[in-house]
């Protein structure tokens, strides 16, 4: 599929007024298009694990760990993860928030591709990146489906090897 991108469709006002919100659910039905974005989001890249952003970087996380056959390790937010965890707190554009890992989540050295839906203000891929680090992991690039420009988030994540499949 080669025109994948008309399959995200704007939303407007939502999740409030004023919001133009992107939504991948068209994209992600269609199985050639859904395949596109996967190997997209880790082409020629080299990882032994790759992390999820809670809760749509699940969706592309996974199946990018299964197609390069390395781990999957989710991020969540804070009190979601049973066991022990490192967590890092960040500012949102509406907020703040708190996520995890699991302090096994990574052996030292693992090699670490971070994946999400959307890159916004950059503060919740920072801060994987703050916990991947803290492991001893080696973070070898942020991957994301969609970048809003606009908001400058890839400047919060300087010195790393930051992708996007389409800049809005």
């Amino acid at each position: 599929m080669t025109d994948w991108i008309s399959l995200i469709r704007d939303v407007p006002d939502y999740p409030k007024p004023g919001i133009l919100f992107k939504d991948i659910t068209p994209l992600l039905a269609e199985p050639k298009a859904f395949t596109t974005v996967v190997d997209g989001l880790a082409a020629g890249l080299a990882f032994d694990k790759v992390v999820g952003i809670e809760a749509r970087g699940f969706i592309l996380a996974a199946p990018v760990a299964i197609r390069n056959a390395a781990g999957f390790v989710p991020v969540r937010k804070k009190g979601k993860l049973p066991a022990e965890t490192f967590e890092a707190s960040y500012d949102l554009e509406y907020g703040s928030a708190t996520i995890e890992v699991h302090t096994d989540a990574f052996a030292p050295g693992d090699r670490v591709l971070i994946v999400d839906d959307v890159l916004a203000t950059g503060g919740t891929a920072a801060a994987t990146v703050e916990l991947v680090r803290r492991t001893g992991a080696q973070v070898v690039a942020v991957s994301f489906l969609m970048e809003l420009s606009f908001l400058s988030g890839r400047e919060r994540l300087p010195g790393l090897d930051v992708r996007s499949l389409v800049t809005v």
